[in-house]
C-alpha cells in the first residue's frame, strides 16, 4: 500500500511538471527547428533580430554585476545590523516578486520619463537618456531581479559561524580584510546561483521592457519584445526562433 502511494506521488508530479514544463517546451523547440537547424540561426542571425538578441544580454550582464554587488552588500547589513525600520526594509526586498511587472515599467516612467522633471534633468544636464533607451531597460531588470541575490546569499550569512571573524578580528585583521577572506568564500556558490538566476530571470523579461524601452528596432528593443513583434507580424517562425534561442540561453544557466 505504501509503494502504491509512493509511486502515484510521484506519477503525479512527473505528469504535472510534463504539462507544465517539459510539453511546452518540446513544443516551441519543435516550431522553431522546423525549417530545421540552418532555419533557425537565420532567423536569429537577421540583423534586427540579433541586434535585439545582444541588447538583451549585455543589459542582463550589466544587471547581474550590479545587483551582486548591492545584492550582497544589503544581505549582510540586514543580517550583521540592527537598525530602525529594518524588518520594513527585509519585506520590500520582495516588493518586486510581488507586484507585476508592468507596474514596474510605468513607476519607471512616472519617476524617469522624458516629460517628468527627474528624467527631464538627467537628460538636459547630463545628457543621460534613461526611459526609451538601454538605461531604462538596466533599470527595469535592476529592480526586478533584486530580490534574487538577497534571497539567496541571506540564510547562508545566517548560518555562518562567526567565531572565524572573530578569531580573525582578534589576530589583527581589518573588517575589509575579514569579509574578503573569511566571510565572502562560503557566499561564493549561493552568490554564483543568485547571478545566474537573475540572468535567466532578465533575458525573458517582458512586462516592464516594453514599457520602459519603447521597442525602437536596433536600440531598445530586447529579445522578448522582438519576439512579441514577430508574432504581431505572422512570422511564427522568427519568433519560435528566438524563443528557442532564449530557452536554451536559460536552461544553460540554471540547468
Amino acid at each position: 500500500m505504501f509503494n502504491r502511494g509512493k509511486i502515484a506521488l510521484r506519477s503525479l508530479t512527473l505528469t504535472y511538471l510534463g504539462l507544465l514544463l517539459i510539453i511546452p517546451a518540446l513544443v516551441i523547440t519543435q516550431d522553431g527547428l522546423r525549417a530545421g537547424v540552418n532555419g533557425l540561426l537565420r532567423q536569429v542571425t537577421q540583423p534586427v533580430a540579433w541586434q535585439a538578441l545582444m541588447l538583451t544580454l549585455w543589459t542582463a550582464a550589466v544587471m547581474v554585476v550590479i545587483n551582486t554587488i548591492m545584492g550582497t552588500l544589503t544581505a549582510y547589513v540586514l543580517v550583521r545590523y540592527h537598525f530602525p525600520g529594518k524588518v520594513l526594509l527585509n519585506a520590500l526586498v520582495d516588493l518586486p516578486l510581488a507586484i507585476p511587472t508592468l507596474v514596474t515599467g510605468v513607476m519607471l516612467v512616472v519617476l524617469y520619463g522624458p516629460q517628468q522633471a527627474l528624467g527631464a534633468w538627467l537628460d538636459q544636464t547630463l545628457g543621460w537618456r534613461i526611459i526609451f533607451a538601454p538605461p531604462g531597460i538596466i533599470l527595469a531588470l535592476l529592480f526586478i531581479t533584486f530580490p534574487f541575490v538577497v534571497r539567496t546569499v541571506q540564510p547562508v550569512l545566517l548560518d555562518l559561524d562567526r567565531a572565524q571573524e572573530d578569531a580573525a578580528a582578534t589576530l589583527g585583521a581589518g573588517a575589509w580584510t575579514i569579509f574578503r577572506r573569511v566571510t565572502l568564500p562560503p557566499l561564493l556558490a549561493p552568490l554564483t546561483s543568485g547571478a545566474l538566476l537573475s540572468f535567466a530571470r532578465a533575458i525573458g523579461e517582458f512586462g516592464a521592457i516594453v514599457i520602459v524601452a519603447g521597442n525602437i528596432p536596433f536600440y531598445s528593443q530586447t529579445a522578448a519584445v522582438y519576439v512579441l513583434g514577430e508574432v504581431e507580424s505572422e512570422n511564427r517562425l522568427g519568433a519560435s526562433a528566438m524563443s528557442v534561442v532564449m530557452l536554451i540561453i536559460a536552461l544553460g544557466l540554471i540547468g
